[in-house]
Protein backbone atom coordinates (compact mmCIF):
# COMPACT_ATOMS: atom_id res chain seq x y z
CA UNK A 1 0.00 0.00 0.00
CA UNK A 2 1.68 3.38 -1.03
CA UNK A 3 -1.33 5.47 -0.16
CA UNK A 4 -0.42 8.24 2.57
CA UNK A 5 -2.80 7.40 5.92
CA UNK A 6 -4.40 9.38 8.07
CA UNK A 7 -4.78 8.34 11.41
CA UNK A 8 -8.24 9.38 12.95
CA UNK A 9 -8.75 8.97 16.53
CA UNK A 10 -12.62 9.04 17.15
CA UNK A 11 -12.06 9.19 21.03
CA UNK A 12 -10.76 12.25 20.65
CA UNK A 13 -12.96 13.64 18.24
CA UNK A 14 -15.42 12.75 21.04
CA UNK A 15 -13.41 14.11 24.11
CA UNK A 16 -12.85 17.45 21.65
CA UNK A 17 -17.04 17.33 21.58
CA UNK A 18 -17.21 17.01 25.17
CA UNK A 19 -15.01 20.04 25.93
CA UNK A 20 -16.56 22.60 23.54
CA UNK A 21 -19.79 21.79 24.75
CA UNK A 22 -18.92 22.30 28.89
CA UNK A 23 -17.62 25.78 26.93
CA UNK A 24 -20.85 26.88 25.85
CA UNK A 25 -22.56 25.81 29.14
CA UNK A 26 -24.91 23.37 27.80
CA UNK A 27 -26.23 25.16 24.83
CA UNK A 28 -27.49 22.44 21.97
CA UNK A 29 -24.63 21.67 19.61
CA UNK A 30 -24.70 21.25 16.07
CA UNK A 31 -21.32 19.77 15.09
CA UNK A 32 -20.09 21.11 11.63
CA UNK A 33 -19.05 17.99 9.61
CA UNK A 34 -18.65 19.85 6.13
CA UNK A 35 -16.14 18.64 3.80
CA UNK A 36 -16.01 15.65 4.71
CA UNK A 37 -15.75 16.57 8.42
CA UNK A 38 -12.71 18.93 7.71
CA UNK A 39 -10.88 16.05 5.84
CA UNK A 40 -11.38 13.45 8.97
CA UNK A 41 -14.24 11.69 7.08
CA UNK A 42 -17.60 12.86 7.75
CA UNK A 43 -19.72 9.82 7.76
CA UNK A 44 -17.39 8.17 10.66
CA UNK A 45 -17.33 11.22 12.56
CA UNK A 46 -21.22 12.17 12.05
CA UNK A 47 -21.83 9.09 13.51
CA UNK A 48 -19.33 8.90 16.97
CA UNK A 49 -21.09 12.43 17.82
CA UNK A 50 -24.35 11.39 17.12
CA UNK A 51 -25.36 10.94 20.64
CA UNK A 52 -23.20 14.05 22.09
CA UNK A 53 -25.25 17.01 19.72
CA UNK A 54 -28.75 18.24 18.50
CA UNK A 55 -27.61 17.91 15.16
CA UNK A 56 -25.25 18.83 12.06
CA UNK A 57 -24.37 21.00 9.55
CA UNK A 58 -22.81 20.35 5.93
CA UNK A 59 -22.15 22.31 3.07
CA UNK A 60 -23.87 20.43 0.28
CA UNK A 61 -26.52 18.30 -0.28
CA UNK A 62 -24.50 15.46 -1.66
CA UNK A 63 -22.55 15.36 2.05
CA UNK A 64 -25.82 15.53 4.15
CA UNK A 65 -27.28 12.34 1.85
CA UNK A 66 -24.02 10.58 2.58
CA UNK A 67 -24.71 10.71 6.20
CA UNK A 68 -28.47 9.35 5.76
CA UNK A 69 -26.85 7.03 4.00
CA UNK A 70 -24.35 6.31 6.53
CA UNK A 71 -27.41 5.49 9.22
CA UNK A 72 -27.15 9.22 10.42
CA UNK A 73 -30.75 10.21 11.90
CA UNK A 74 -30.24 13.49 13.65
CA UNK A 75 -30.72 17.03 12.00
CA UNK A 76 -28.12 17.50 9.34
CA UNK A 77 -28.33 21.52 8.06
CA UNK A 78 -27.39 22.54 4.42
CA UNK A 79 -25.55 25.25 4.93
CA UNK A 80 -25.02 26.10 1.16
CA UNK A 81 -28.84 27.13 -0.51
CA UNK A 82 -30.00 25.35 -3.17
CA UNK A 83 -30.37 25.81 -7.27
CA UNK A 84 -33.33 24.37 -8.25
CA UNK A 85 -36.81 22.60 -7.13
CA UNK A 86 -34.95 19.03 -8.00
CA UNK A 87 -32.39 19.71 -5.37
CA UNK A 88 -34.87 20.78 -3.18
CA UNK A 89 -36.91 17.80 -3.91
CA UNK A 90 -34.13 15.51 -3.12
CA UNK A 91 -33.24 17.37 0.17
CA UNK A 92 -36.65 16.60 1.38
CA UNK A 93 -36.31 13.08 0.54
CA UNK A 94 -33.39 12.79 2.61
CA UNK A 95 -35.11 14.79 5.37
CA UNK A 96 -32.74 17.44 5.11
CA UNK A 97 -33.01 21.00 6.66
CA UNK A 98 -32.66 23.56 4.30
CA UNK A 99 -31.25 27.40 4.11
CA UNK A 100 -33.52 30.07 2.67
CA UNK A 101 -31.30 33.02 2.15
CA UNK A 102 -32.59 35.13 -0.11
CA UNK A 103 -35.78 35.89 -1.94
CA UNK A 104 -34.34 33.68 -4.83
CA UNK A 105 -33.95 30.58 -2.97
CA UNK A 106 -37.08 31.09 -0.89
CA UNK A 107 -38.81 31.20 -4.59
CA UNK A 108 -37.41 28.14 -5.49
CA UNK A 109 -38.47 26.28 -2.27
CA UNK A 110 -41.98 28.00 -3.18
CA UNK A 111 -41.89 26.58 -6.67
CA UNK A 112 -40.74 23.08 -5.57
CA UNK A 113 -43.47 23.09 -2.88
CA UNK A 114 -46.22 23.92 -5.41
CA UNK A 115 -44.86 21.67 -8.37
CA UNK A 116 -44.10 18.49 -5.63
CA UNK A 117 -46.32 19.26 -2.56
CA UNK A 118 -43.14 19.45 -0.41
CA UNK A 119 -43.03 20.97 2.62
CA UNK A 120 -38.99 21.19 2.96
CA UNK A 121 -37.64 22.24 6.52
CA UNK A 122 -35.92 24.96 6.64
CA UNK A 123 -33.66 27.69 8.56
CA UNK A 124 -33.27 31.15 7.87
CA UNK A 125 -29.68 33.03 7.25
CA UNK A 126 -29.41 36.47 7.53
CA UNK A 127 -26.36 38.30 6.52
CA UNK A 128 -25.35 40.21 9.56
CA UNK A 129 -22.05 41.43 8.06
CA UNK A 130 -20.31 38.61 6.43
CA UNK A 131 -21.63 38.78 3.31
CA UNK A 132 -21.46 35.33 2.18
CA UNK A 133 -25.06 33.98 2.01
CA UNK A 134 -28.06 35.74 4.07
CA UNK A 135 -31.27 38.42 3.64
CA UNK A 136 -30.50 41.46 4.37
CA UNK A 137 -32.55 43.14 6.98
CA UNK A 138 -34.69 45.36 4.37
CA UNK A 139 -35.90 41.97 2.84
CA UNK A 140 -36.37 39.46 5.54
CA UNK A 141 -39.87 40.63 6.70
CA UNK A 142 -40.75 40.09 3.14
CA UNK A 143 -39.61 36.80 2.96
CA UNK A 144 -41.20 35.53 6.54
CA UNK A 145 -44.47 36.83 5.57
CA UNK A 146 -44.14 35.05 1.86
CA UNK A 147 -43.26 31.96 3.72
CA UNK A 148 -45.75 32.15 6.53
CA UNK A 149 -48.67 32.90 3.69
CA UNK A 150 -47.22 29.71 1.66
CA UNK A 151 -47.50 27.75 4.35
CA UNK A 152 -43.76 26.93 4.96
CA UNK A 153 -42.30 27.48 8.31
CA UNK A 154 -38.56 28.14 9.32
CA UNK A 155 -37.45 25.44 12.42
CA UNK A 156 -34.82 27.77 12.65
CA UNK A 157 -32.72 31.50 12.24
CA UNK A 158 -28.94 31.85 11.89
CA UNK A 159 -25.71 34.09 11.17
CA UNK A 160 -22.05 33.74 11.38
CA UNK A 161 -19.41 35.89 13.11
CA UNK A 162 -16.86 37.22 10.64
CA UNK A 163 -14.41 37.91 13.25
CA UNK A 164 -15.40 36.34 16.64
CA UNK A 165 -12.44 37.48 18.51
CA UNK A 166 -12.83 40.92 17.45
CA UNK A 167 -15.04 42.65 20.08
CA UNK A 168 -16.30 45.40 18.18
CA UNK A 169 -17.59 43.40 15.05
CA UNK A 170 -18.50 40.94 17.25
CA UNK A 171 -21.12 43.08 19.19
CA UNK A 172 -21.88 44.83 15.82
CA UNK A 173 -23.23 41.16 14.30
CA UNK A 174 -24.85 40.40 17.69
CA UNK A 175 -27.12 43.50 17.52
CA UNK A 176 -28.25 42.84 13.66
CA UNK A 177 -28.52 39.47 14.57
CA UNK A 178 -30.71 39.82 17.21
CA UNK A 179 -32.74 42.27 15.80
CA UNK A 180 -33.42 39.72 12.64
CA UNK A 181 -34.73 37.45 15.00
CA UNK A 182 -36.92 39.93 16.92
CA UNK A 183 -38.19 40.30 12.98
CA UNK A 184 -38.77 36.76 12.18
CA UNK A 185 -39.95 35.76 15.55
CA UNK A 186 -43.42 37.84 14.75
CA UNK A 187 -43.99 34.89 12.23
CA UNK A 188 -42.27 32.29 13.60
CA UNK A 189 -41.89 32.39 17.45
CA UNK A 190 -40.19 28.70 18.03
CA UNK A 191 -37.34 29.32 15.68
CA UNK A 192 -33.94 27.98 17.12
CA UNK A 193 -31.45 30.98 16.92
CA UNK A 194 -27.80 29.96 16.38
CA UNK A 195 -25.00 32.75 15.51
CA UNK A 196 -21.90 31.25 16.93
CA UNK A 197 -19.34 28.76 15.61
CA UNK A 198 -16.43 27.76 17.91
CA UNK A 199 -15.01 31.55 17.82
CA UNK A 200 -18.24 32.73 19.21
CA UNK A 201 -19.08 29.94 21.84
CA UNK A 202 -15.38 30.97 23.25
CA UNK A 203 -16.59 35.10 22.96
CA UNK A 204 -19.15 34.05 25.49
CA UNK A 205 -22.54 33.42 27.11
CA UNK A 206 -24.20 36.39 25.50
CA UNK A 207 -23.40 34.94 21.78
CA UNK A 208 -24.48 31.46 22.00
CA UNK A 209 -28.31 31.74 21.83
CA UNK A 210 -30.84 28.95 21.23
CA UNK A 211 -27.95 26.66 19.48
CA UNK A 212 -24.26 27.01 18.44
CA UNK A 213 -22.13 25.23 15.58
CA UNK A 214 -18.53 23.89 16.08
CA UNK A 215 -16.40 22.94 13.42
CA UNK A 216 -12.41 23.25 14.18
CA UNK A 217 -12.52 22.30 17.72
CA UNK A 218 -13.94 18.84 16.96
CA UNK A 219 -10.73 17.78 15.55
CA UNK A 220 -8.37 19.58 18.09
CA UNK A 221 -8.06 22.98 16.90
CA UNK A 222 -9.23 26.57 17.73
CA UNK A 223 -9.68 29.50 15.50
CA UNK A 224 -6.95 32.16 15.15
CA UNK A 225 -7.69 34.35 18.39
CA UNK A 226 -8.51 31.90 20.83
CA UNK A 227 -5.51 30.21 21.03
CA UNK A 228 -5.07 28.47 24.68
CA UNK A 229 -8.69 28.48 25.54
CA UNK A 230 -9.52 25.46 25.46
CA UNK A 231 -6.84 21.94 25.54
CA UNK A 232 -8.27 20.18 22.37
CA UNK A 233 -6.50 17.45 20.96
CA UNK A 234 -5.54 16.93 17.44
CA UNK A 235 -7.39 13.84 16.04
CA UNK A 236 -5.79 13.15 13.01
CA UNK A 237 -2.22 12.45 12.16
CA UNK A 238 -0.79 11.64 8.57
CA UNK A 239 2.01 8.51 8.02
CA UNK A 240 3.23 8.29 4.82
CA UNK A 241 5.68 4.98 3.57
CA UNK A 242 9.64 5.04 2.67
CA UNK A 243 9.67 3.95 -1.06
CA UNK A 244 13.22 3.69 -2.16
CA UNK A 245 16.69 4.49 -0.19
CA UNK A 246 20.42 5.20 -0.69
CA UNK A 247 22.85 7.36 -1.09
CA UNK A 248 23.33 10.69 -2.97
CA UNK A 249 24.20 11.11 -6.57
CA UNK A 250 24.85 13.82 -9.34
CA UNK A 251 24.33 17.41 -8.15
CA UNK A 252 20.79 17.59 -7.28
CA UNK A 253 17.86 16.47 -5.14
CA UNK A 254 14.27 16.76 -6.34
CA UNK A 255 13.54 19.42 -9.44
CA UNK A 256 16.36 21.76 -7.75
CA UNK A 257 20.40 21.69 -7.28
CA UNK A 258 21.44 20.30 -3.96
CA UNK A 259 22.76 22.88 -1.39
CA UNK A 260 25.57 20.47 -0.33
CA UNK A 261 26.76 17.39 -0.34
CA UNK A 262 24.57 14.73 0.99
CA UNK A 263 25.18 10.72 2.21
CA UNK A 264 22.05 8.54 2.45
CA UNK A 265 18.95 9.69 1.02
CA UNK A 266 15.05 8.35 1.36
CA UNK A 267 12.28 8.93 -0.68
CA UNK A 268 8.34 9.05 0.66
CA UNK A 269 5.54 8.44 -1.48
CA UNK A 270 4.13 11.81 -0.55
CA UNK A 271 4.02 15.53 -2.78
CA UNK A 272 1.40 18.69 -3.54
CA UNK A 273 -0.65 15.60 -5.20
CA UNK A 274 -1.53 14.61 -2.11
CA UNK A 275 -2.34 17.92 -0.80
CA UNK A 276 0.84 18.96 1.06
CA UNK A 277 2.49 22.30 0.22
CA UNK A 278 5.52 22.37 -2.84
CA UNK A 279 7.50 24.90 -0.65
CA UNK A 280 7.84 21.53 1.64
CA UNK A 281 8.33 22.33 5.56
CA UNK A 282 8.04 18.63 6.25
CA UNK A 283 11.97 17.98 7.92
CA UNK A 284 12.76 17.01 4.02
CA UNK A 285 15.23 18.38 1.73
CA UNK A 286 14.07 21.58 -0.76
CA UNK A 287 10.65 20.96 -2.80
CA UNK A 288 7.98 18.68 -3.05
CA UNK A 289 7.44 16.44 -6.10
CA UNK A 290 4.09 16.14 -7.42
CA UNK A 291 4.07 12.49 -5.74
CA UNK A 292 7.90 12.38 -3.87
CA UNK A 293 9.77 14.24 -1.20
CA UNK A 294 13.23 13.19 -0.15
CA UNK A 295 14.82 13.08 3.48
CA UNK A 296 17.88 12.68 5.05
CA UNK A 297 19.19 9.41 6.44
CA UNK A 298 18.12 5.71 5.25
CA UNK A 299 15.28 4.07 5.17
CA UNK A 300 13.58 0.69 4.37
CA UNK A 301 11.02 0.45 1.66
CA UNK A 302 7.39 0.13 3.15
CA UNK A 303 8.50 2.00 6.42
CA UNK A 304 5.91 4.12 7.43
CA UNK A 305 6.87 7.58 8.49
CA UNK A 306 4.99 10.16 10.51
CA UNK A 307 4.79 13.47 8.43
CA UNK A 308 2.27 15.85 10.22
CA UNK A 309 1.41 15.86 13.64
CA UNK A 310 0.20 19.59 14.08
CA UNK A 311 -1.28 20.97 11.36
CA UNK A 312 -1.66 24.37 12.97
CA UNK A 313 2.05 23.99 13.18
CA UNK A 314 2.11 23.32 9.62
CA UNK A 315 -0.38 26.10 8.37
CA UNK A 316 1.67 28.70 10.16
CA UNK A 317 5.05 27.90 8.34
CA UNK A 318 2.81 28.23 4.69
CA UNK A 319 0.85 31.24 6.11
CA UNK A 320 -2.57 29.91 6.27
CA UNK A 321 -4.94 28.02 8.70
CA UNK A 322 -5.43 24.35 10.33
CA UNK A 323 -8.69 24.63 8.35
CA UNK A 324 -7.32 24.09 4.79
CA UNK A 325 -4.27 22.32 5.68
CA UNK A 326 -6.85 19.35 7.45
CA UNK A 327 -9.06 19.53 4.24
CA UNK A 328 -6.16 19.56 1.92
CA UNK A 329 -4.38 16.69 2.94
CA UNK A 330 -7.10 14.35 4.78
CA UNK A 331 -9.06 14.83 2.38
CA UNK A 332 -6.62 12.66 -0.01
CA UNK A 333 -5.46 10.56 2.61
CA UNK A 334 -6.78 7.03 3.11
CA UNK A 335 -8.26 6.77 6.69
CA UNK A 336 -7.65 4.51 9.08
CA UNK A 337 -9.53 5.05 12.79
CA UNK A 338 -8.75 4.59 16.48
CA UNK A 339 -12.14 3.85 18.20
Amino acid sequence: MQNNLALISLPKIRSNAQKIRAAAGGTPLFAVVKDDAYGHGAEEVALALEEQVCGFAVASLDEGAALRVAGVSKDILVLTPVLSEEEALRACAYGLILTVSSLATLHILLRAKEAYSLFPRVHIAVNTGMNRYGFRAENLVRACREMKDAGLFAEGIYSHLYAPEDGSAREQQTERFAAACSAAKRYFPDAVRHLSATGGILAGEKYRFDAVRSGIALYGYLPRGFEGALRLSPAMKVYSHVVQSGTFTGGGVGYAAAECEYGALSTLRLGYGDGFFRAGGLGGIGKLCMDAYIREGAGRAGQKRLVLRDAEEYARRHGTISYEVLCRIGGRAEKVYER
